[in-house]
């Protein structure tokens, strides 16, 4: 008993810490979302006014608000399985045998990882330039039209996937690599005693033992991909057409463009409900498949 309270002291300077930097500012947001608290509201409190869930329902009736969490679950839909799939290949062919300057690769592939979002963001404007971009120059090597990647609604969230994909597989890189190397060597040995080929290998050995850390780096990229911000904001501020209007991006407008301080506090909220019921549905996907 006396151990347990020692243990509590100790962790009460975090918990503190979290707790005013984290619970009460959550705790005033979620007031916030209740009021209709905008730039008048700053100037004066006596105008701020409680409107309950109105907000809320204003928003889950409101075609802008739709638009953009149907463009940024596109995003995820899109990004999530390309950047999951770019990250696993990447570690198994840097965990191959046949694999040299192991060190150097994985340092050169994380780099975007490091890397400042807005300063490469705005480089792949520039990338992704209809007339002078590079992508467009290779492109016309095979024939193939420039293509206005940031100013046609078709192309744009695409290219947005293309730029986060790059930006951000490294990450679970790193991560499904540590995996690999848990991997006994005598497990492949044993296949190999048995006749199994490399996809056989690959199907029965390696990614059944990858699950429970594939569930992880998928978790972590949905919850990260449905906060898509910086991207859009830089590349495309939104356009063409709303196509790249995501839901914090619409909080962002909300919140810091026109002042409507209440309805941007309920887009984050809804924005948490969203990404809470698709770890639970993830989570529920887990303990069904350890099942089988």
């Amino acid at each position: 008993m006396r151990a347990a309270g020692a243990g509590w002291w100790f962790a009460s300077p975090a918990l503190a810490m979290i707790a005013i930097f984290f619970f009460l500012p959550v705790a005033g947001a979620f007031v916030i979302s209740l009021t209709d608290f905008d730039i008048y509201a700053v100037a004066n409190p006596a105008n701020l006014r409680f409107v309950g869930l109105r907000n809320y329902l204003q928003l889950l009736q409101a075609p802008v608000f739709w638009g953009a969490l149907g463009n940024t679950v596109f995003f995820v839909a899109l990004g999530v399985p390309a950047s999951i799939g770019a990250s696993l290949g990447t570690a198994l062919l840097l965990n191959s045998a046949v694999a040299r300057a192991r060190a150097f690769f994985r340092t050169a592939l994380f780099a975007p990882v490091v890397t400042t979002v807005v300063a490469v963001a705005v480089i792949w404007t520039y990338l992704l330039h209809t007339r002078y971009g590079l992508i467009n120059h290779f492109l016309g090597y095979a024939g193939i039209h420039p293509v206005d990647w940031l100013g046609d609604p078709r192309w744009a969230m695409p290219a947005i996937v293309l730029f986060a994909v790059w930006k951000n597989f490294g990450y679970n890189m790193l991560i499904l690599l540590a995996a690999l190397q848990t991997i006994p060597e005598e497990l492949y040995e044993a296949a190999r005693i048995e006749g199994a080929s490399r996809v056989h290998q690959l199907r029965f050995v390696t990614l059944p033992l990858l699950t429970p850390t594939l569930f992880l780096v998928t978790t972590l990229t949905v919850a990260g991909y449905f906060q898509l911000f910086a991207e859009p904001y830089v590349m495309t501020q939104g356009g063409p057409l709303q196509s790249t209007v995501s839901v914090l991006y619409l909080m962002y407008e909300e919140g810091f463009k026109w002042w409507n301080l209440g309805p941007a506090s309920a887009v984050a909220f809804l924005l948490f409900l969203a990404i809470f019921a698709v770890t639970l549905v993830q989570s529920w996907v887990m303990r069904r498949w350890g099942q089988v």
